[in-house]
């Protein structure tokens, strides 16, 4: 037989050319008619695969290929290498170029698929060599030699490399067991191809490009010194195949040791895990291997309570910071705002007993508010308004050389203008030059070195507290989406129920005594069957 396959050529617009007719070829094209019933004499017919729809054909009958179909034909029997060799051959009769064609894989070239790639392309770019290389004894180790993908200066390079996988006491059946286990996700195709993509390259090239511009200002500049600091360090020369759930725990265990707060290392967990669901996401990973890592258990020892000025140090705080900085402070200890929500706060969102919260404003990136419970309304003291409103009257004096000069603190008042406007040129303040340059001088002249913009806030939610606010009324004021994040404060007071509660019990056992508790210091008598032998 000759005519090995069997084309009809539509009039419309020309086949295009199809690689040779040989296992594991792909053909896509326009629309091909294909009919196929056996390859030579004396060998046996083989069936098309259909991988878009899964269907199967013996080609008995015609079948239409569209521009989105693939047909892959499969031997049913025989040689397979008797294909091989007529790769030429087809590829004239098809009426192609035979060196258009790989006549091993029978791919069809981009230019013979009219520049559109073939699905089958990526399928077997992806498609990886079976490896099962025989296990050998060198010293103390059974070793296996594999062939690792991997990327260097941005280009693909296959490398040799030397694996222990077994102590030398191990059988050489259960060698080769453990080698095969350990080829497993290459052989299946459970490893892929990006997965040989170095760490770092991926960090700087994909994840800060792509997806570090999508988050806050703030999250941003932690993210990438969690990044510098810890994680390039680490695992900054693997490539992402490497970071596998063993040695991602083996490193967060070692954090036990650290002097790093639990926060922090919950801190970097989330950091990793963001960066490779990512790869997972772009299809370099299969899976995350930080699912499932645990961190070190926290060290409870005694509970630190949260920082909180008293009323009679924030009144001795305020006489030391110049305006319009003391007023920004009051506002944020009377409120309880955030310091970005402070410093976004518009003439447009103050009220006559209120405050709108609906933007923040944090060293020029204006976004949302933290949470859905944070963009709200809430109500403020009288006070307030009018300590907001007294801005409008006052001006300062700048130093300049020799010279003094006058600023007004509200340049503007329109409804769309900022409350607290820079001093100069009315713009947007920002809070770290306001911390270190006003607030944290008077702080340390009253011996309050920790007082920070976080503090101030938390002061406002401790000082409901002791007034004996109810804890709903408390998260709503301080816009809290958690009411656990409400307790956290709760629990550092003892409350008032609690102390009549021990009144009564102390009460009652003094009634029931011949001494009063508090009198009865001396020591205390144990039972025989209680005492201590050493």
């Amino acid at each position: 037989m000759t005519d090995l396959l069997h084309i009809s050529r539509p009039s419309v617009r020309p086949v295009p050319a199809i690689a040779a007719s040989s296992p594991g070829a792909v053909f896509s094209g326009q629309v091909c008619q294909l009919s196929v019933t056996a390859l030579i004499a004396n060998c046996s017919p083989y069936l098309w695969h259909f991988p878009e729809t899964g269907r199967a054909s013996d080609g008995s009958k015609a079948e239409n290929l569209d521009a989105n179909q693939a047909a892959v034909c499969i031997p049913q029997v025989g040689d397979h290498s008797r294909f091989w060799n007529h790769g030429k051959e087809q590829a004239l009769l098809a009426g192609m170029d035979p060196e258009q064609g790989d006549r091993r894989s029978g791919i069809v070239s981009g230019e013979a698929n009219l520049g559109r790639p073939s699905r089958g392309d990526f399928e077997a770019m992806a498609r990886r060599r079976f490896q099962d290389p025989k296990p050998k004894r060198r010293g103390k180790w059974w070793t296996i030699q594999v062939r690792r993908d991997e990327f260097v200066g941005g280009h693909l390079q296959r490398k040799k490399a030397r694996v222990r996988i077994a102590p030398a006491t191990v059988s050489e059946r259960e060698a080769r067991k453990i080698a095969a286990e350990h080829l497993r996700p290459q052989n299946q195709g459970l490893e892929l191809v990006g997965s040989a993509t170095n760490f770092n390259e991926y960090v700087e090239n994909t994840y800060k490009p792509l997806l570090m511009p999508l988050m806050a200002k703030t999250t941003q500049d932690r993210s990438r010194g969690v990044i510098a600091n810890y994680l390039v360090p680490e695992f900054g020369e693997l490539s992402l195949r490497n970071l596998t759930p063993l040695r991602l725990q083996r490193y967060f265990s070692g954090l036990a040791a650290s002097p790093l707060t639990h926060e922090s290392k919950d801190k970097i967990k989330d950091v990793l895990s963001a960066i490779l669901g990512s790869a997972v996401q772009y299809g370099l990973l299969v899976k995350n291997p930080v699912e499932g890592i645990r961190l070190p258990a926290e060290r409870r020892g005694k509970r630190k309570t949260k920082p909180h000025v008293t009323p009679e140090q924030f009144e001795q705080l305020l006489k030391l910071i110049p305006e319009p900085y003391a007023s920004m402070v009051f506002v944020a200890v009377w409120t309880g705002l955030r310091v970005s929500e402070l410093i976004g706060l518009k003439w447009e969102d103050v009220g006559a007993d209120s405050l709108t919260i609906d933007e923040r404003c944090c060293r020029g990136d204006w976004d949302a508010p933290k949470s859905e419970a944070s963009n709200a309304t809430i109500g403020v003291e009288p006070c307030v308004i009018e300590r907001i409103n007294r801005l409008k009257q006052l001006t300062v004096d700048v130093k300049a050389g020799l010279a003094v000069r006058h600023y007004k603190v509200v340049k503007s008042d329109r409804p769309e203008d900022l409350v607290f406007q820079s001093v100069k040129a009315g713009a947007p303040m920002r809070d770290n030059n306001i911390l270190s340059r006003h607030i944290k001088p008077a702080a340390r002249k009253l011996g309050l070195p920790w007082i920070n913009w976080r503090c101030l806030r938390t002061s406002h939610a401790t000082w409901m507290v002791e007034a004996g606010a109810n804890p709903k009324d408390v998260q709503g004021q301080m816009r809290h989406s958690r009411i656990s994040t409400t307790m956290d404060i709760y629990a550092q007071f003892v409350p008032e129920s609690q102390r009549r509660a021990l009144a009564k019990m102390s009460a009652m056992v003094e009634a029931r005594t011949s001494k009063p508790v508090a009198a009865n210091t001396g020591s205390i008598a144990m039972p025989p069957q209680s005492r201590m032998v050493n």
